[in-house]
């Protein structure tokens, strides 16, 4: 869906959204100006935008846009275009909030470190259960059950977990197998605090690993060592 938030130079914002995420909008962010736009057959929220714009004075400015954002598909990066063509003078700002979010507040560096918290709750679940014969889907349960009884929240991406033929995965997939006697577990996963992550991935030897694995281990130990 269409949404856009309009942020000033003098730190004003204006949030444009669909009409059933107005209450959503009001409760769970600090933005006061809220407008929306409603379904229908004539919904037109790029030139509903462009009006908006033009309230606070833009027409004839120079506009930064996240071109670079899930958030904004191709039907409506064209829409914004044709909307603001002759209006004013687009840019390419994709790594501007980007780089701001690198300098985290006090506030988000707890949220952070809760979330690494999760994680390792979310390990040891995963630990205690993973053995021969164990589901995959009951260890994905207990993780997700660790994070989300420690407060968290779900990720922004499907954890993943992968053994025998599919260890080696590295994206989400269907399906699930239960373990066997000698496999290997591969768990990609995240503890999310107020939407904040700390991302894991980590890889579970069942039953007694392979020499060709207990070789790479003992040689990545000894260049860590070097490293001191």
């Amino acid at each position: 869906y269409f949404q856009c938030l309009l942020l000033s130079a003098d730190g004003a914002m204006t949030l444009l959204t669909r009409a059933a995420d107005l209450r959503q909008a009001r409760h769970t962010s600090v933005i006061e100006d809220i407008r929306i736009w409603v379904d229908g057959p004539d919904a037109d929220p790029a030139r509903e935008l462009a009006q908006i714009l033009d309230g606070h004075g833009l027409k004839g400015k120079r506009l930064g846009v996240e071109w670079d954002s899930y958030g904004l598909t191709a039907l409506n990066g064209q829409k914004l275009s044709a909307a603001l063509d002759g209006f004013c003078t687009l840019e390419n700002a994709s790594d501007l909030v980007t780089r701001l979010r690198l300098v985290k507040s006090p506030a988000e560096i707890a949220y952070v470190r809760r979330a690494a918290e999760l994680a390792d709750d979310a390990l040891d679940a995963a630990v205690a259960l993973a053995g021969p014969g164990a589901f995959e889907g009951d260890i994905l349960a207990a993780m997700q059950s660790a994070v989300f009884r420690g407060g968290g929240d779900d990720p922004a991406n499907e954890t993943i977990i992968g053994s025998g033929p599919d260890a080696l995965l590295c994206r989400y997939f269907t399906g699930r197998r239960h373990l066997d006697p000698a496999d290997q577990l591969t768990l990609e996963w995240a503890g999310v605090y107020r939407h904040y992550h700390a991302c894991m991935i980590r890889t579970i030897s069942i039953g007694p690993p392979p020499d060709r694995q207990l070789a790479l281990y003992d040689a990545a130990r000894e260049a860590l060592e070097a490293l001191g």
